[in-house]
């Protein structure tokens, strides 16, 4: 169990005059409520559960993990080599390969779970998140799925572990609505369905290159909107990982001079692809990744489907129509089906009522390594842009944290109340 304290209380008296219309039960929490059950609120689970400190773990879908379980393609491996993907505490099975499957990750993020007795509030949904001044407590008010039920969580502590992937980004774009067949990346699992098919991947990510890859093994024919400046980068340089040499580059050379020895590298391995339609940023892909938060391409094989003509690049989206696509640079483009490779966005706004540590956007405005803790016992773990290696420096930061003030806390009360049943010895 998470050792938490499940504490039904009746409506708070200095409850505001709309918490006096809540009609749910209300719990109290001795320790933290994480929200989110993906990597990063795992990890902080884990961390706090080690400490033994009692927390609660909320999530809206029915299983941990829930991106990588539902809303990821079937040929999906990680992209980093595992030791860069492992959470706190807890390695990968030694017989798993450098670079393991969407099954196998989902397989130790289950062990994981397991080994550290970790068992979320599944199919509930947290709908706002609020600091109550005059109680000086976390008020987090949640629907389950099950039957509508509403429950409010109080609590000293609130970590924000939904991640920078929590909800689909669609564009809008002019006739979209008309055309017909249209699905985002999150729901492609294979190009089995589309042989034979011309699909237009809007996108031109990691996402978007390795569909528009898989489309190309089930026989599609492919185009996919390349509108921007991306980094494309060698998986591998010289036998070894690509992020592996930069990590250790950076230890001795400055970014900028890390960036130069890749973008040369890629030069010479990949040739010129801008002949093929992909301009290379003139920000170097690292500090493009730092300051803006743009994650370079890895090449699995896509860029030699894209010399060979089976892959199109194409411009810029203007408008779709009936069966077909006009270009920004005029071309009209018959087409079958649209996937939208067009990425994700945090869902933080949406629920925390709260503007000083998050912006806008659902980030910390603080940038890492400094992202992780805001005021009132606020926390954020898996917003660094930084994958899920990011994810874990910062939640054994949150963990550590959290633990070290509540053991203080319970030292104190314990000290409280040994004082008190002494005073009362006396007293008889």
């Amino acid at each position: 169990m998470n050792n938490q304290c499940n504490l039904c209380l009746p409506p708070m008296a200095d409850a505001s005059e709309h918490d006096e219309l809540f009609a749910g039960r209300r719990i109290l929490v001795n320790g933290p409520v994480i929200v989110g059950a993906g990597p990063s609120g795992l990890a902080v689970a884990a961390g706090l559960q080690q400490q033994g400190v009692p927390f609660i773990i909320l999530e809206r879908a029915s299983c941990i993990a829930s991106l990588w379980q539902n809303r990821t393609y079937d040929r999906l491996k990680l992209h980093l080599p595992r030791q860069f993907c492992e959470l706190p505490y807890f390695p990968f099975p030694k017989e798993f390969p450098e670079y393991p499957t969407k099954n196998q990750f989902i397989d130790y993020l289950e062990s994981y779970a397991k080994h550290f007795k970790i068992i979320p509030r599944f199919n509930e949904s947290v709908q706002s998140a609020k600091y109550d001044q005059k109680c000086g407590s976390w008020r987090i008010k949640t629907v389950v799925a099950s039957d509508n039920s509403e429950i409010e969580y109080i609590c000293s502590w609130l970590v924000a572990a939904t991640g920078e992937n929590a909800e689909k980004v669609v564009p809008e774009f002019e006739g979209l609505q008309d055309f017909g067949e249209v699905m985002h990346v999150c729901d492609y699992k294979s190009g089995e369905a589309y042989e034979g098919k011309r699909v237009l991947v809007a996108g031109c990510g990691n996402s978007g290159m390795e569909v528009s890859l898989d489309l190309c093994n089930y026989n599609a024919m492919p185009s996919m909107v390349v509108r921007s400046s991306v980094h494309v980068l060698p998986r591998e340089i010289l036998g070894l990982s690509t992020f592996q040499l930069a990590v250790s580059f950076m230890k001795w050379l400055p970014v900028w001079l890390v960036d130069k020895i890749l973008v040369t590298a890629t030069r010479l391995i990949l040739g010129n692809l801008e002949k093929y339609g992909i301009k290379r940023p003139s920000t170097g892909p690292l500090e493009l990744k730092n300051t803006e938060g743009k994650t370079p391409v890895l090449d699995i094989g896509t860029l030699d489907k894209i010399r060979s003509g089976k892959i199109r690049i194409v411009p810029g989206i203007k408008k779709f129509f009936r069966g077909g696509v006009e270009l920004e640079n005029g071309e009209f483009l018959e087409i079958d089906s649209v996937i939208l490779a067009t990425g994700y966005r945090s869902n933080v706004p949406s629920w925390l009522k709260e503007n000083e540590f998050f912006s806008v956007d659902g980030f910390p405005k603080t940038p890492f390594p400094n992202g992780w803790k805001g005021k009132a016992g606020l926390y954020a773990v898996g917003f660094t842009r930084r994958g899920l290696s990011g994810a874990s420096f910062d939640a054994i930061r949150v963990s550590k944290d959290i633990g070290q003030i509540w053991k203080q806390e319970l030292k104190q009360k314990n000290q409280g109340a040994l004082s008190l049943a002494n005073r009362r010895t006396c007293k008889s």
